[in-house]
C-alpha cells in the first residue's frame, strides 16, 4: 500500500445517546487487500490512564471492534456497530469506553497497516 492511500484526513467524535460515534474520513478507500486498523487513543493528561479503540479491516471487511485499557481490560463490541462507504468509516463506541477521563484528557487518532504504524497523533475533533 502506498503512503498516498488511506491517510486520515479528519476524525470527530460525538456522543449520541449511549454511543461514542467515530467518524474517520480517509484518503482514498479502504485498502481491498492486507490488514487495515483506524482508531483512537484516549488518555488522562499525565498519560497514567489509557484506553485504545480500534477497528479493525482484512481485505476490505471489518473483522474486529474493540476497546482496550493499559489497565489490561478489552472488550469486544459487536461488528453491527462499525459502518463504512468509500472513504467513511463510523464506529459506534459504548459512550462507557470513554467515561470517567476527566476534563483536560488527551484524545488523538491512528492508522496503521499490515501491523505497521502508518499515522498517529492524528488530531481529532471532539464534540462530548
Amino acid at each position: 500500500m502506498s503512503s498516498h492511500n488511506a491517510l486520515l484526513k479528519h476524525v470527530s467524535i460525538a456522543a449520541k445517546d449511549t454511543s461514542l460515534v467515530a467518524n474517520f474520513d480517509i484518503d482514498g478507500n479502504i485498502p481491498g487487500q492486507g490488514a487495515y486498523v483506524v482508531g483512537l487513543v484516549s488518555a488522562t493528561a499525565d498519560h497514567s490512564h489509557q484506553r485504545r479503540m480500534g477497528i479493525e479491516f482484512m481485505n476490505g471487511e471489518a473483522v474486529s471492534f474493540y476497546c482496550f485499557s493499559h489497565d489490561g481490560t478489552e472488550e469486544n463490541f459487536d461488528l453491527k456497530g462499525v459502518e463504512h462507504s468509500g472513504n467513511t468509516i463510523t464506529g459506534n463506541f459504548p459512550l462507557s469506553t470513554v467515561l470517567g477521563l476527566p476534563k483536560g484528557h488527551l484524545m488523538t487518532a491512528f492508522s496503521d497497516c499490515d501491523g505497521r504504524d502508518y499515522q498517529a497523533n492524528v488530531p481529532v475533533d471532539e464534540a462530548l
